[in-house]
């Protein structure tokens, strides 16, 4: 007979590993209705002024909590706040809110509740998951200044007593911060991605969540029983039993896996025949700073800059790049830090504001991004440059420009990069004059010229994703041709095993820093065809770690020169998986 108890699956995005089982607390997600009034004219001065003490109340408030958590979690968590601020202060809240009430004469809450629908409607349009994801900080922001207009007082986790799983259609920055960590058990939310703020917080306090569940919070109750496992993105609402005793088997053996994982950190990323790989971290934001020398990993193989690009007014200024860049040599030390120049595509620039820059593509995964938009505008890659070639006198910086898709495009590159170099002298800034430059290697074209760009590059960088979708001519969040995005198609590992070749013969490195490094299945093959460098999320890399540690590079040759005979991504696959039944 089927009760209201019976246990409910739910399948969301992974945010932070681990598994927590406990008794549910529901945050409440407050409906704030808005209307729509038209204001008399006398009126209109004491409703912009209204708006704009909600705004300053929202500030303060932001600000109180920023404080609370630099307090807590410390600076680097305390700038989640400064993002919040600066749509605070967007145009579109402190300048179009303010004159559609004086021009239309509408009330504050209307004013606002359209002018936030709008920059929702340009962001759901990215095609980049972390500018999507912004949405979601667009409305909380609008969320709490209507909260002000409106004079209600919101739900806040202080109401947590006991230990519990946080259920909630999204926890923000504050909201976290009010909560008592040691009752937090871990999370489930309606919304966010892998980006988003709760899965980053969630991740720096090590607490098992699952975002993007879509209407969990309206099927749980509080006190239901829960089970979150953030390995595998599954939330169980009143599990049996027999199911909580096994999760809990599960979590032990997990606890104990970790345990020995972390036994690694200080051990070299090197086979058990002494092939010897450098290990090393992507990374987004400065949230995730922490985890790259805590993981193990030795220095950052990828750090990507559009984080500067989010939630601003205005271009980013070479002072703002600086001390981002500075913040991340400094902190990776005795390590390197390879930053990635701007892939910002066109359609972002549109997106985030900066119209003038660009403008809308029908394509944008083959317009204007990556060094084609470097090159179209000096000016944005000049500044960014001239601030990675300042921060490379704190730290071991490199540079790698993406979307590279031929020789030309890399010597222009590397041209701007020489003036940079020219007027920092006459400017007597001090930096690396002898800074690596390397390339992406994520078109098509470029891997077949490789050997050229082998002779003039310093190092180079595959990245698959792009790489793979190129290539098969795959869109992979496409689902009539998802099935068709192949990892270990023929055509892409030949295109692996060139590159290398070409790299190695023209006395250069090459690392790999898309997510094909991160696919433990894949690593046989990768350090089989020699790749120097594998970069991967901070948190996967002591499992990389460990599998690299646990293989024999003359296994793994072999079996590279087995799948690069075989003709279809069948044999590949079964090659593979005969190689690690063995």
């Amino acid at each position: 007979m089927t009760t209201e108890l019976d246990p409910k699956v739910f399948k969301g995005i992974s945010a932070s590993p681990g598994i927590a089982i406990g008794r549910a607390f529901v945050l409440e997600d407050m409906d704030l209705a808005v209307g729509r009034w038209q204001v008399p004219p006398e009126a209109v001065k004491a409703e912009v002024s209204r708006f704009r003490q909600a705004v300053a109340d929202t500030r303060k408030e932001m600000l109180a909590t920023q404080q609370k958590i630099l307090k807590l979690l410390g600076k680097t968590h305390a700038r989640l706040i400064e993002a919040y601020i600066l749509i605070l202060e967007d145009p579109l809240i402190a300048k179009d809110v303010v004159k559609n009430i004086s021009q239309n004469r509408v009330n504050a809450e209307y004013a606002l509740s359209e002018a936030i629908a709008g920059a929702v409607k340009a962001l759901e349009s990215a095609t980049d998951e972390y500018f999507r994801e912004r949405r979601h900080d667009v409305l909380d922001v609008g969320r709490k200044i209507l909260l002000h207009l409106l004079g209600h007082e919101p739900q806040s986790l202080d109401d947590l007593k006991e230990p519990s799983v946080i259920v909630a259609r999204n926890l923000t920055p504050s909201d976290t911060i009010h909560m008592q960590t040691k009752f937090a058990e871990g999370f489930a939310t309606d919304i966010g991605g892998r980006t988003s703020h709760t899965a980053i917080l969630a991740n720096s306090m090590g607490i098992p969540a699952v975002v993007g569940l879509h209407d969990i919070s309206r099927h749980v109750r509080p006190g239901d029983m829960l089970i979150v496992d953030g390995h595998t993105g599954t939330v169980v609402i009143n599990p049996s039993p027999d199911l909580v005793d096994n999760y809990r088997r599960e979590r032990d053996i997990r606890l104990a896996e970790k345990r020995d994982l972390e036994s690694l950190r200080d051990q070299p990323a090197q086979s058990v025949d002494g092939r010897r790989l450098t290990l090393a971290a992507n990374i987004d934001s400065p949230t995730e700073m922490k985890g790259v020398l805590s993981n193990g990993a030795e220095g950052v193989g990828l750090l990507r800059t559009e984080f500067l690009y989010l939630n601003r007014a205005a271009l980013p200024t070479e002072e703002d790049h600086l001390q981002f860049y500075t913040r991340v040599a400094q902190s990776v030390l005795p390590y390197p830090v390879i930053i990635r120049t701007v892939d910002i595509g066109g359609d972002k620039l549109v997106d985030l504001g900066f119209a003038h820059l660009s403008k809308s593509e029908p394509n944008p995964f083959l317009g204007l991004r990556g060094i084609r938009l470097s090159l179209k505008h000096h000016d944005l890659f000049r500044t960014q440059l001239r601030a990675i070639l300042r921060a490379s006198a704190v730290g071991k910086v490199k540079v790698m420009f993406p979307m590279v898709s031929g020789l030309e495009e890399f010597r222009a590159g590397r041209k701007i990069l020489s003036e940079c170099m020219e007027e920092l002298r006459r400017e007597n800034k001090p930096f690396d004059d002898k800074m690596e430059v390397g390339l992406m290697i994520e078109v098509p074209s470029a891997a077949l010229v490789v050997d050229h760009l082998a002779q003039e590059a310093d190092f180079m960088s595959v990245g698959t994703n792009d790489l793979i979708q190129y290539t098969l001519a795959v869109d992979r969040v496409n689902d009539e041709v998802a099935h068709l995005y192949e990892p270990l198609h023929p055509a892409i590992l030949r295109l692996l095993a060139q590159t290398v070749k070409a790299a190695h013969a023209a006395g250069k490195w090459v690392g790999m820093c898309g997510e094909m490094a991160s696919d433990l299945d894949v690593t046989p093959i990768l350090l089989g065809l020699e790749f120097d460098e594998l970069s991967v999320s901070a948190g996967l890399v002591p499992k990389v770690k460990k599998m690299i540690r646990d293989l024999s590079f003359a296994d793994c040759q072999a079996l590279a020169q087995e799948v690069l005979k075989d003709p279809t991504r069948d044999n590949v696959q079964r090659l593979l998986r005969q190689f690690q039944k063995r």
